[in-house]
């Protein structure tokens, strides 16, 4: 579970950036393809998340707050590329972007329920 939660965010970051590059590049309708495709990704590292949540033995303030961060980094790529798509400012969502998702990452390595700890 753990390996396909890891993979379903690796993508959507790749795809994240793909989408964005080609909004900016004017191939509106290829974003948007991308787009559709990063929304099914973030159905399938919800779930991917939840499932994992259900293996925890006790749920601490840690886990509570590495699930809020990790939708608050989807609510950002939906954010950030629909302020781009409409020629807005972006930067104060950049700003919490790179917060949150050192957040998600640091509490996604270091909690008990991480490939890295046995």
């Amino acid at each position: 579970m753990i390996h396909g939660h890891i993979t379903g965010w690796v993508l959507a970051l790749i795809l994240f950036v793909v989408a964005f590059f080609l909004i900016k590049g004017g191939k509106t309708k290829g974003a948007k393809i991308v787009q559709m495709i990063l929304r099914v990704l973030y159905l399938a590292i919800i779930a991917t998340g939840v499932m994992m949540l259900t293996q925890v033995y006790k749920i601490d303030f840690q886990y509570i707050l590495k699930t809020v961060a990790g939708i608050w980094v989807i609510g950002l790529f939906e954010m950030i590329l629909s302020r781009t798509a409409k020629n807005k400012n972006t930067s104060v969502f950049w700003i919490q972007f790179v917060i949150a998702l050192a957040l998600v990452l640091y509490l996604g390595f270091s909690l008990p329920m991480s490939f890295m700890n046995p």
